[in-house]
């Protein structure tokens, strides 16, 4: 879901590029369509479906929210009839106060503790929520001539949703999962959206996390 934006249409890339079917999801069927054909294009050997959100979301057994988060309510609302129980929903998003015209550098406080609290508090019974890919650079995902080295920060309550997700994420070359605990960790995971786009804003790069030493 929301791989018509940056970030969603970087990973479809990358996963299409790692032999992983894709389905790209949008509000409008058009839209999703054009942003599969604009993927087949990059990654000729990649399968890319467009659909809207709802039977994007039929297709998949993992599906990733990777929408802004002032979508991200409204979104989920949509989607209770589609998802099921038993499937991965995986969240990217986070608060940024830019989501009401403030800074991309602030976040905003959510009542459920962070974004993907939020997102399991909506998500129907049975839904396995886990967060994650929110210190990945967009640009990064979306260039495939760019070698990828960086963590992926993966919060989650079972473990074993967490090693479905990891599982996924390392069939993207470069790319090393990080179980970093509970879901509500998210809360300082998200918060490291905005501290990377401080960094990279600063010194005109387009860094990620890595953590050392593990």
């Amino acid at each position: 879901m929301g791989a018509t934006g940056a970030l969603g249409y970087g990973l479809a890339l990358r996963f299409g590029k790692a032999d992983v079917p894709v389905v790209i999801g949008s509000r409008d069927a058009g839209r999703a369509e054009a942003a599969a054909a604009k993927a087949r294009h990059a990654v000729p050997q990649g399968s890319f479906h467009g659909l809207e959100n709802a039977n994007a979301v039929r297709e998949a057994e993992v599906v990733i929210l990777s929408v802004p988060f002032r979508n991200q309510s409204e979104t989920l609302t949509n989607l209770k009839g589609a998802l099921r129980s038993g499937q991965l929903l995986v969240d990217a998003s986070v608060p940024l106060a830019a989501a009401i015209s403030g800074k991309a550098t602030r976040t905003l406080g959510v009542w459920q503790g962070s974004a993907a609290q939020q997102t399991l508090e909506m998500a129907p019974e049975g839904v396995r929520v886990v967060s994650a890919f929110h210190t990945v650079s967009a640009a990064h995902l979306s260039d495939l001539d760019e070698r990828l080295d960086e963590d992926i920060l993966i919060c989650g309550d079972r473990r074993a949703d967490k090693a479905q997700l990891a599982a996924l994420v390392e069939k993207i070359e470069g790319l090393r999962p990080v179980d970093c605990g509970p879901l509500e960790l998210s809360r300082i995971t998200e918060q490291l959206t905005a501290l990377v786009i401080s960094i990279n804003a600063r010194h005109k790069v387009r860094a990620g996390i890595k953590i050392a030493g593990l």
